[in-house]
């Protein structure tokens, strides 16, 4: 879209709300302080997933009441036919969170019926990283500029892969074996990680879990754009509605759907 806003104003509240989530969850986290409870599907969820969300849904209201709101805990609220959304994982990686695992972060976006994702934040505060991007503002970590790197052979490439039964379930684990033997070195970092490595140019591919969702994947996404990468689900295609994603410096994006059929 050539008429989007230049979001900067956007950006700046995303980072605010980022600041606000860091402000609940680190404290939990490192005090401990907090009792595991289980959803439906059996996956971990805790104080911190559920008062954060609440802070920035009341937060997002009041500053954007005209825009759309859906959260991992609570679901949807405000107006459903806005054409502007706020998406946000309050905790992503809440079974390191729930461990003492420090690699779990605050998921932002802001995405666009017709752009997708414009404006992400994804803050990391017991790793002590940020990373943010906005459409056309490029992306950066701790106030850093990022940019995918230039590697542009998989026998050069570092691959991370997330399996999950799901990949057996599509009969493709196979190829996600084969792809990381293919490349010079694998490694599983997980969750919002593998795709912030990439946007750093510190590895070249990442291919995700199946059975992800929209929280999981827009404020990523945006940063990897930005960042001057490359963003499909399985199949090839741009999007963050799909449940399944893979990253890269989009020199070795075909790689990875070579190796899974697509």
């Amino acid at each position: 879209m050539s008429d989007l806003p230049d979001l900067v104003a956007e950006l700046r509240f995303a980072r605010e709300l980022a600041d606000v989530a860091d402000e609940i969850t680190l404290p939990l986290y490192e005090k401990r302080e907090f009792v595991v409870d289980r959803k439906p599907d059996r996956s971990e969820v805790t104080i911190a997933d559920r008062n954060t969300e609440s802070a920035l849904r009341e937060l997002v209201a009041a500053r954007f009441p005209e825009h759309c709101f859906f959260g991992e805990e609570a679901g949807v609220s405000g107006p459903t036919d806005s054409p502007w959304r706020w998406i946000i994982d309050p905790v992503d990686g809440t079974s390191n969170f729930v461990r003492g695992v420090p690699v779990w972060a605050t998921l932002v976006a802001l995405t666009h019926v017709e752009a997708g994702p414009v404006v992400g934040v994804v803050s990391a505060p017991a790793m002590h990283r940020r990373w943010w991007a906005a459409t056309g503002h490029g992306a950066f970590v701790n106030g850093q500029p990022i940019r995918v790197s230039t590697v542009d052979s998989l026998a050069d490439a570092q691959v991370c892969v997330t399996f999950s039964s799901g990949w057996d379930d599509l009969g493709l684990t196979e190829g996600l074996v084969r792809l990381q033997q293919a490349a010079y070195r694998a490694r599983g970092f997980g969750d919002f990680w593998q795709h912030m490595l990439v946007a750093e140019g510190a590895i070249e591919i990442a291919v995700d879990a199946i059975g992800l969702q929209p929280y999981d994947l827009a404020a990523p996404q945006i940063v990897v754009e930005e960042a001057g990468g490359t963003w499909t689900d399985r199949l090839g295609v741009r999007t963050y509605e799909s449940n399944s994603a893979i990253s890269s410096n989009g020199l070795l994006h075909a790689e990875p759907l070579r190796f899974l059929g697509a």
